[in-house]
Formats: structure tokens, sequence, C-alpha cells
């Protein structure tokens, strides 16, 4: 199949400077994920610019907090660099706009978007997305072709909110909320709201029985519980106990409630080639561990755990603590 994604007309914003000659490197995995089975990542924005500087996020702290809307990475590229990737016709269960800050600060996600829908309409698509910029026609109007949209809402009480989220000046919670609403009056796919449940900030009753009462109103199709797995940005941050989500997941009771899972295992026939390469870009928006990287990779515990030492040795990666596990991660380049 030709590929029509350069027949995208650029938009009217500007591509900024240092990416004139469109080249971008915006796609990562495919990755092991939770709730996604096996997913492409496409990362849109530059490394932890967001509207969120979220106490628990496993992409690092916030380095650009912003709610400014722009093309920050130029679209031809995107779909130039995407169309590469899937004239190889991967096995893929989601393309997912995630990454290492919040997707919807880019302001032609929706044209990224209806490129993938009109070209590649055999992959189904999903935005992992704060919910921060619902308020505004245009960032829900971009998203209405997905199949699947995860905002998130983790407190609904500005205290707690602030203390978990860290938002941008700008952002306000309870018009937040109200974009969340409309949302899910308009749109048509599979729409889940994560809550993430950090201990001793949003697990009392009073929290719990306003947040049960907002996402009442919002009216998702499920509402994904979550609790810290990987590293978060403050260490302090505990992970709420599978008995504790279960009794949350109850009191949510009558919305349909969804656990966050193991990863699907599935072997990804991307990963055939170039595997250093691929568990690098794999490791540089989250840390991985080795069960993940085998999940998604077909290699073995023992093969993976030989590719990481020389990969450490080299200092592409590094091995980071958390709880019981050891997480790979991306090497911060040293200045």
């Amino acid at each position: 199949m030709k590929n029509k994604c350069l027949s995208v007309k650029d938009g009217g914003n500007k591509t900024p400077s240092n990416h004139k000659d469109n080249k971008v490197d915006c796609l990562f995995g495919p990755v092991p994920s939770r709730r996604l089975g096996l997913s492409l990542g496409i990362d849109l924005i530059p490394h932890k610019t967001c509207s969120f500087n979220c106490i628990y996020c496993e992409c690092g702290a916030t380095t650009n907090l912003t709610v400014s809307r722009r093309e920050y990475v130029p679209v031809r590229g995107v779909t130039k660099e995407l169309g590469a990737f899937l004239s190889k016709k991967p096995a893929l269960d989601f393309i997912t706009f995630a990454g290492s800050g919040e997707p919807t600060l880019h302001s032609r996600i929706g044209d990224i978007i209806a490129v993938i829908k009109d070209n590649y309409p055999q992959y189904k698509i999903c935005v992992l997305t704060n919910g921060s910029l619902f308020h505004l026609k245009s960032v829900r109007d971009a998203l209405m072709r997905a199949d699947k949209v995860i905002p998130s809402l983790d407190a609904v009480s500005v205290a707690a909110f602030k203390k978990l989220n860290r938002p941008h000046s700008a952002v306000n919670l309870k018009r937040l909320i109200k974009g969340l609403e409309i949302f899910g009056r308009d749109y048509a796919g599979n729409y889940a709201v994560e809550v993430f449940i950090v201990p001793g900030i949003n697990d009392t009753l009073d929290e719990l029985a306003e947040l049960k009462k907002a996402l009442m109103k919002i009216k998702p199709s499920s509402v994904q519980l979550n609790s810290l797995v990987r590293p978060g940005t403050e260490a302090s941050i505990a992970e709420a106990s599978a008995g504790k989500l279960k009794k949350i997941a109850a009191f949510f009771a009558p919305l349909e409630v969804e656990l966050a899972g193991a990863p699907a295992k599935k072997i990804s026939p991307a990963f055939k080639d170039g595997v250093d390469d691929k568990i690098v870009s794999a490791v540089s928006r989250r840390p991985l561990t080795l069960i993940d990287l085998a999940a998604v990779t077909g290699l073995r515990v023992v093969e993976l755990a030989k590719i990481a030492d020389a990969l450490r040795a080299s200092g592409r990666v590094v091995l980071i603590k958390h709880g019981r596990k050891n997480f790979i991660k991306k090497a911060e380049k040293k200045i």
C-alpha cells in the first residue's frame, strides 16, 4: 500500500526550528502494556513537557510545565516515521499516543490520528492523557476518531489534586472535570477513566466518595484503578495493596472497574533485528523489568540479562531498584 502520510497538509502552527528537516524520533516500542497489550507508542512531546508534574509519574519530573499547544514535532516527520514502521505490518494491539509528556499539547494530534485511521484502519488507536485540556472543544474534537481514550482523574478536591498532580497554574479542576463529562457525552469509542491511587492522599472515604460522584457524571465505559508499579517521581510514595484496590473497586459500584493487570505475553516480530537499539528505545520513556521485556521480545530472561549487562557497561542504560524489583532505564545524557 502506498504511504499516503506525506499528503498531510501543513497546519497554521510553525514547526519548531530544530525540526526543519522533518526528522523525528517519536516512536517507541512496541512495549508490553498492562492495559493495552502490545502497544506501539507515539511520543509527540519533548521529554517531560507537560501540564502536570505528578508525584507518581514513571517518566520523571516535569521540566517544562505548560498548557501551550503547538506543533512540538512536525506532523510530516511523524507520519513518515510511522508509515515506514507500519509498512512492515507488525502485529499490534494498539497504537498509543503517550510517552514522556501530555500528548494533547500537540496542536495537530487530530491530524495524525486521521492519517492512521485513513491509511491504516486495521490498527486501533488509544490516547493516554491527563485530561487537563478537555475543556477545549478543539482537543475533544481531535480525539473523536481514536478507538480508546483514557484520561486520568485522581482527585476532585483541590488539595489532593494539587498534591498528586501538581498542575500548571492555568489548569482549573472543575473545568477539567466538566470537560471530561462533555467528552463522554459526545464520544462513541471506548472511554476509560484512570484513577491512580496513592495511599494517604486520595484513598480516604471522603475523597473516594466525591471521586465516585464525579465519575458517575462523567459516565465512562470503565474506571481503571492503578497504583505505583514502576519508580515514580517522588521516592516517598507507596503502592496501594491489591486488597486496597479491590475494596475501592467495590466502593465504586455500580461503575465498571478494572484493576491494572500484568502485561500480555506476546512476541513482537519488530524485535527480530536491532534488539539492542529497540530495548533502549523501549526503556527510554519508562523503566521496564526483564520480565516486561521478555513479554514483548520473546527472548528469555537470561538472554535479556546478558544484553542488559552489555548495555549498562556501554553506558546506554542504568539499573534502578524499586521495592523488590530491578528496572532498566535509559541512561541520561551527560552534558
